[in-house]
């Protein structure tokens, strides 16, 4: 029979996602919530101890002269099974980590709990795109393209207006959209393109370089201007490079002051747990909203494909009920 805390544990297991702060590593936000979630298994209620039988002496037992010590059966709790002598239950719990994020970022984090990090591994193999706003200024721009960095350079930003920014934009995205078509291993010609381009699968089987599929520009008010970027295998280094690179196309210079993750694959902000809420009890709850979302999903998807189907044989049956009546009136033709 299961324990408690191995029940508890079960309950944990699967996907997760966090709201992790900027000026945190990640590895602190792992190892904190790893701390929290074996507090919470170890703390639950134990089972009780196992008896066994011992024959002990009778205390109101008094000397006879030839019959000895009378025994009685009693049973005693086993003391070696006790939480004291065996330690806790868990000593470990292992917490996978998603697609990371640097020291200076913030935003969605996904993390999982033991089988949940086969599922993580199973995500990820899908083309998932992340979500990030950028805030960034122009007229500086520094050695390694964020804020804190040494600065190099100071530049001039008053010709930058917003029409020559969505230029800029609008070659970049043309140059990842052809980036994205070619790193595909699908024929750019066949209907199986055509059909994942429609659906948003079309992109790179594995890992690649750095593509953004979308990028737009949410907030514009020199010095300071904010980027919606919508990208596959990137990093946050890569994402402030890019702002680099919009200021010298843009005949100046920008830096990059924030990078905070909105989306991580089904993963929103609205899903991320902030750092009051990373007990087990909150983790249990967030990682079962998870799975019933995506039993929704699954089932909303079989009633769709259900939906296709039916329509499919409702078209087969009239095109064969049309094919009948066009032998009928060639019979009656061939009759007359």
């Amino acid at each position: 029979m299961r324990s408690p805390a191995v029940r508890m544990f079960r309950s944990l297991e699967g996907l997760f996602c966090v709201y992790k702060p900027a000026g945190v590593h990640w590895k602190l936000v792992r190892d904190t919530i790893e701390t929290n979630l074996l507090k919470g298994v170890n703390a639950t209620s134990a089972q009780p101890l196992p008896h066994e039988v011992r024959f002990l002496s009778n205390p109101n037992n008094k000397p006879e002269a030839a019959g000895g010590l009378a025994l009685r059966a009693a049973a005693v709790p086993v003391l070696s099974k006790h939480p004291l002598v065996t330690g806790p239950e868990f000593q470990h719990i292992k917490v996978g980590v998603g697609h990371l994020l640097d020291a200076s970022s913030s935003g969605v984090l996904v993390l999982a709990v033991g089988n949940g990090n086969r599922t993580l591994n199973d995500l990820y193999r899908t083309r998932t795109t992340r979500e990030y706003t950028l805030e960034c200024e122009f007229g500086t721009a520094t050695h390694d393209f964020s804020q804190m960095g040494r600065v190099v350079e100071r530049s001039t930003y008053d010709h930058i207006t917003l029409d020559k920014m969505e230029r800029v934009i609008s070659m970049l995205e043309g140059a990842n959209q052809k980036a994205l078509r070619m790193s595909s291993s699908v024929d750019m010609s066949s209907q199986e393109a055509y059909e994942l381009a429609v659906k948003g699968l079309l992109g790179p089987d594995g890992k690649s370089v750095p593509i953004l599929t979308g990028l737009r520009c949410i907030h514009f008010q020199p010095p300071n201007f904010t980027l919606e970027v919508r990208c596959l295998n990137e990093t946050q280094k890569y994402l402030r490079k890019v702002v680099h690179e919009m200021g010298l196309e843009l005949r100046s210079t920008a830096v990059c002051k924030g990078v905070r993750r909105t989306r991580d694959g089904p993963f929103t902000l609205q899903d991320a747990l902030t750092r009051h809420h990373w007990t087990a009890a909150d983790v249990m709850q967030a990682i079962q909203q998870y799975r019933s979302k995506k039993r929704s999903k699954k089932g909303s998807r079989t009633l769709a494909d259900k939906a296709v189907l039916q329509t499919s044989e409702e078209t087969l049956t009239v095109s064969q009920e049309n094919e009948a009546d066009k032998e009928t009136a060639i019979a009656e033709v061939q009759c007359s």
